[in-house]
């Protein structure tokens, strides 16, 4: 039988981290937890839940962290999460099914990694349109078979080998109430930030009209229209318009680092 190491990087998580545990209760072989320097009682409860955990710093690229949980996984397994997920027990079984006999299954046994569904909970709602669901992320693969880039926001894991898709979601809480999503725009924006910064975009006429109009306008037309966000209420408005401006508001903060 396949075992399953479920890893985490977190940092102050502990309103969310005993319900994604508790939601891996009949699936996790180990858990692996790398710390940020959580200022709450995060460590305290992933201990309590019999986690390994290790203490860093928060990298402003949390994907490290999360690099090195996978790093120090050491089952056949790895299903990587975050803190704000949950698996739910039709994701956990659709799991066993498919990673329990594969070492025996010669159909299945060329299989290193599954791409997820993923329902986002957004004010109140799950996204169904805009482009949010099935919003389909890469989290499990054989020990060895799969790494983080390590370089962007959004980046998917990088597995050798073949993918299939899992049916039943899981489940992302992540924005609650709009204090939160903010809170997590704020870190997503100084991230892109950090990327502009790197890759020296620099200030002139054409990334001017790129970031401050052509992203935010396309991103906004692609989820509202095309998508069809308008079909998720006012939330769907909402989501397109904000996560439309992360464009200017990341291109802003990033001249405000050159000129000021």
């Amino acid at each position: 039988m396949a075992m399953v190491s479920i890893v985490l990087a977190v940092f102050n998580e502990e309103e969310n981290l005993a319900s994604c545990l508790d939601s891996v209760k009949d699936l996790a072989d180990e858990i692996i937890i790398v710390d940020g320097g959580s200022s709450d009682k995060t460590v305290e409860i992933a201990k309590k839940y019999g986690a390994k955990v290790k203490v860093t710093t928060n990298k402003p690229i949390f994907h490290i962290n999360k690099q090195i949980a996978i790093d120090m996984a050491i089952k056949d397994w790895i299903l990587q999460l975050d803190a704000d997920e949950r698996v739910t027990p039709e994701l956990v079984k659709e799991i066993k099914e498919k990673i329990g006999n594969w070492k025996l299954e010669i159909g299945n046994s060329d299989v290193v990694g599954y791409w997820i569904p993923r329902k986002n909970w957004f004010l109140g709602r799950f996204l169904t349109k805009g482009g949010q669901y099935p919003d389909y992320t890469l989290r499990l693969y054989r020990k060895g078979k799969g790494r983080l880039p390590q370089k962007s926001v959004h980046e998917q894991a990088v597995v050798e080998g073949k993918t299939e898709y899992l049916k039943n979601p899981l489940i992302h809480v992540a924005d609650l109430n709009f204090s939160r999503y903010l809170l997590r725009f704020d870190r997503y924006t100084n991230l892109i930030e950090a990327e502009l910064e790197e890759k020296k975009i620099g200030f002139g006429f054409i990334p001017l009209v790129k970031y401050l109009f052509f992203l935010p306008a396309t991103w906004f037309f692609l989820t509202y229209i095309r998508h069809k966000g308008f079909m998720d209420s006012w939330q769907g408005f909402v989501f397109s318009f904000f996560s439309s401006l992360r464009f200017p508001v990341s291109y802003i903060k990033y001249l405000k680092s050159m000129y000021v």
